[in-house]
């Protein structure tokens, strides 16, 4: 029964797109790819803040079910989770893709009762060396402190996830915000298995300078700064 039950485990997978047509078939691709990823246990969820380009009409074409919100990603990641037909929630960047065998990857580490949150390791897709430097620097920042990023592809427990009040629509730093209060229900874990993102934002503001203002970043919201400025910053600079 046990078996029957790990089998029949849901996860919905929840992506938000704002003009993303360029890379999402790749990613909603590297969700549906893998021998256990069927529609019985595998739900995909484009929720779209008003895009200009095709992401919408891809995202029909692949077989997402297409949500149309305001922008902002948690917002957008809310409205989501609260239709999501599955027992776990994935939220993938539209940049990102997932691993080769991730369902069962998910599946596995929820079979641990106490864990109410995990993500997985994180690889960008470049062979410069410096980005090695900083993929070892994310691995340090999530395994030893626990923080982070929704580049990391976090899954949640669905009812936990709404029971600590989602991401609660924050513009910017939904991510760290909502792990932090995720790992006051239950444990965090951090996958062996990469996930595979872009280097496109490091490439626009440099490695080290995209590094710098991140912890930057990080640094102000933990001082208290409200998300909505930080956003606000952020996208303006």
């Amino acid at each position: 029964m046990e078996e029957g039950i790990e089998k029949a485990m849901r996860v919905t997978v929840i992506i938000p797109t704002l003009d993303e047509d360029k890379s999402l078939a790749n990613t909603i691709g590297s969700v549906l790819s893998g021998e256990q990823v069927c529609s019985d246990n595998v739900e995909v969820m484009v929720v779209d803040g008003c895009s200009t380009d095709n992401t919408t009409r891809i995202a029909s074409e692949m077989g997402a079910k297409v949500l149309t919100t305001l922008r902002g990603r948690g917002l957008q990641m809310d409205e989501a989770a609260a239709i999501a037909g599955g027992e776990i929630l994935l939220f993938l960047h539209a940049d990102t893709s997932l691993p080769e065998g991730w369902y069962e990857a998910v599946r596995s580490a929820m079979d641990d009762k106490e864990v109410s949150v995990g993500a997985f390791t994180l690889s960008i897709d470049s062979k410069k060396k410096w980005f090695r430097v900083l993929e070892r620097g994310v691995s340090l920042r999530s395994t030893r402190f626990g923080l982070i990023y929704g580049d990391q592809a976090i899954f949640v427990r669905r009812q936990a996830f709404i029971d600590a009040g989602g991401f609660r629509h924050l513009p910017l730093m939904e991510d760290v915000d909502c792990v932090s209060r995720m790992k006051a229900i239950g444990k965090l874990k951090v996958l062996d298995e990469a996930v595979v993102t872009s280097h496109r934002r490091w490439e626009a503001k440099g490695i080290v300078g995209n590094s710098i203002r991140n912890v930057a970043y990080l640094a102000l919201f933990y001082m208290g700064v409200s998300p909505e400025r930080l956003c606000n910053w952020y996208y303006s600079h």
